[in-house]
């Protein structure tokens, strides 16, 4: 998964786009201009390539790649952990609500998957998750991202759990170090790994931290069999793709070059790799990266496709539960 120069697709794109190991396209900030620029983008995306995943890290809060033009700016995640603690009930409708809105405005605008909902536990330690994070509490955690991951899936998008087995703890900010987590194995999986097992099925995705556990491996997760393998796969009987987060941070580099990192990652279990904000190094990793996807990791990618037919933007306006829901967000939070 790469992203393109611009808001409109050149020619470099398209060559890169066309590459049969190119499986999706991240978008970002600077991506968009207006809505009917993102949909001819995504449209034009499309063009070249119908079955490419559109992917967007789009959670709320500071962490929102489209926020103009219509697009409903969304809470922090910590603002419905907030909520939970006065109001149970209210705290997973607006949940629900929050999930709904966010997917069926980015699936009305051709996109295809949000990576959310974030699972970090917010221990106060992590500046780069700080409030992207629910709770501090996994129970909390996971029930308001089952929830949120409901909203999601009434607009026919799936979800993506991260940054597995949990960012929270650890201080660095991965984009430009490499953390280090020295918590035994049985604290971490009381604790930050509670959320994965406790959704089960319920998640359809999951990327990895570029996180090294020193307890127990030597290498950040998403580089690791024992997480990805024997943890994930084996202990949690996950059955989703896993994404590996962005190679071209800081903390991946321990993966050595960025096609040593991509084919790390994916040995390690990843079903696919992203390489974000630098397209021409990304065309270098489809030229050099000798790969062939399982047709067990092709099942696990398809299963993300959008389900049903998305809503132009003029009909989602007029539909009855998305007014509901964006009034119940701003009810609860002005």
């Amino acid at each position: 998964m790469l992203d393109v120069k611009g808001p409109a697709l050149n020619d470099d794109d398209v060559r890169r786009l066309s590459h049969p190991m190119t499986g999706g396209v991240i978008l970002f900030a600077r991506h968009f201009e207006n809505r009917r620029q993102l949909i001819a983008l995504t449209d034009a995306i499309r063009d070249v390539r119908d079955d490419l995943l559109i992917a967007v890290d789009h959670e709320g809060g500071r962490v929102q790649r489209f926020r103009t033009d219509g697009f409903t700016v969304l809470p922090a995640m910590r603002r419905l952990g907030e909520l939970w603690d006065r109001d149970v009930l209210l705290a997973t409708k607006v949940a629900t609500a929050t999930g709904y809105v966010l997917a069926a405005e980015l699936r009305a605008c051709g996109v295809d998957l949000s990576f959310t909902p974030v699972l970090d536990l917010d221990y106060g330690r992590s500046a780069v998750i700080g409030d992207r994070a629910f709770h501090r509490d996994p129970r909390v955690v996971a029930l308001l991202a089952k929830s949120l991951s409901h909203g999601l899936a009434l607009a026919g998008m799936s979800n993506c759990g991260k940054h597995f087995p949990g960012h929270g703890f650890a201080g660095a900010d991965s984009h430009v170090a490499l953390p280090v987590d020295d918590r035994e194995l049985d604290a971490i999986l009381s604790e930050d790994v509670m959320p994965y097992d406790w959704l089960g099925l319920t998640l359809s995705s999951v990327i990895p931290a570029h996180v090294i556990y020193s307890k127990i491996d030597d290498k950040p997760a998403g580089f690791s069999r024992i997480w990805l393998q024997d943890i994930l796969r084996g202990k949690l009987r996950f059955t989703g793709a896993i994404f590996s987060d962005d190679l071209s941070m800081e903390a991946a580099r321990a993966g050595g070059t960025l096609t040593q990192a991509a084919q790390a990652a994916l040995d390690a279990g990843c079903d696919m790799v992203l390489v974000c904000n630098q397209p021409e190094a990304a065309e270098t990793v489809l030229k050099e990266l000798a790969y062939v996807p399982s047709k067990e990791s092709v099942r696990r990618l398809k299963q993300l496709r959008p389900r049903g037919k998305a809503l132009s933007w003029r009909k989602l306006l007029a539909q009855a539960a998305y007014r509901e829901a964006k009034t119940l967000l701003a009810t609860a939070f002005g």
